[in-house]
């Protein structure tokens, strides 16, 4: 059985399209074609077929795609071994949300490696989207990654994480709070409503999308109100900057370490909006053993929250 041809499923998997994984793979679509139908023969089962939608696995298609991801997980990770002739270096691969607790743990986690350690380290570092994280991870571009949802569509996050052969564990369930200026008009204001927020700018992220809903058909993630001023953000904008400058503005945000709010002059409030809960979740490939700067991180990661959690300004 070669390898290989569970790389070119796999990509099919991804794009959901022979053409445009073949166009990917620089290889002509007979050829992917038959290399499928050829993998397809020796496991004696249909791994994709043809739907509306698109090329999508089976049932048996999907329970063979997880085994071969994991299959080429580990055979890439060999490989990765044998290659290093440095093999006390560590590495430390992982994405998380962007602009939280979470990613203020990563940056003092970092920070922190080179002090009385003298070993090599070779670090990669992600902020992303929930789906754009659990995609990473299951490729093995990240070993380890924390999503965030909101918990009212936990369902569609787990079945997706279950889907692409990851383990999840809760680190901390959450109510949003509104972070803003210091110098914000409901700044000195212990507890609001939402209606209290209307004549407001929100800032948000723009791409917080829900596994297995169509994006036109899904409920906002946010508590925007309708008519009301909204500044989307991406990837690589500064959501405390703009917080911090625009003093009208305001954002749903996790609760926010003590060394943020200050440095940014900025404040969190909390809302009494309806249920606006939300989930921060570990995610790593199913049969995952965590290295050990691995379960350093882990440490400083949960030290954090709970720094966090317990702050009388939270």
């Amino acid at each position: 059985m070669n390898t290989q041809h569970f790389r070119y499923a796999l990509e099919v998997e991804k794009t959901g399209s022979i053409t445009q994984a073949a166009e990917n793979l620089f290889m002509g679509q007979p050829n992917l074609s038959k290399s499928i139908k050829e993998l397809e023969d020796t496991l004696g089962i249909v791994i994709f077929k043809r739907t509306s939608r698109g090329v999508v696995p089976t049932e048996k298609g999907k329970a063979f795609l997880r085994y071969a991801k994991h299959i080429l997980n580990q055979i890439d990770e060999m490989c990765s071994v044998c290659r290093d002739d440095d093999s006390d270096r560590q590495r430390f691969n992982v994405c998380v949300p962007r602009g939280s607790y979470v990613s203020h743990a990563v940056m003092q986690f970092v920070s922190s490696l080179s002090d009385g350690d003298d070993r090599p380290f070779d670090i990669h570092l992600g902020e992303t989207t929930s789906i754009d994280g659990i995609n990473m991870v299951a490729d093995g571009i990240f070993t380890v990654g924390v999503i965030r949802y909101q918990t009212a569509y936990e369902n569609y996050f787990r079945d997706y994480c279950r889907d692409k052969g990851l383990m999840s564990e809760t680190v901390w369930e959450f109510e949003s709070l509104a972070l803003m200026s210091e110098n914000h008009p409901l700044a000195a204001r212990d507890k609001l409503s939402l209606s209290d927020f209307a004549p407001y700018v929100e800032v948000t992220h723009g791409d917080c999308n829900v596994p297995y809903i169509n994006v036109a058909q899904s409920e906002n993630m946010s508590l925007t109100l309708s008519g009301k001023k909204v500044v989307n953000l991406y990837q690589g904008t500064s959501q405390y900057t703009l917080l911090s400058t625009m003093t009208t503005a305001f954002m749903w945000v996790s609760p926010t370490p003590d060394e943020i709010l200050k440095r940014f002059s900025l404040v969190q409030r909390k809302c009494d909006a309806p249920a606006h809960k939300y989930k921060d979740v570990l995610i790593c490939r199913e049969g995952y053993r965590f290295s050990e700067i691995e379960r350093r991180f882990l440490d400083k990661l949960y030290e954090i929250k709970n720094r966090v959690a317990f702050s009388d300004r939270y």
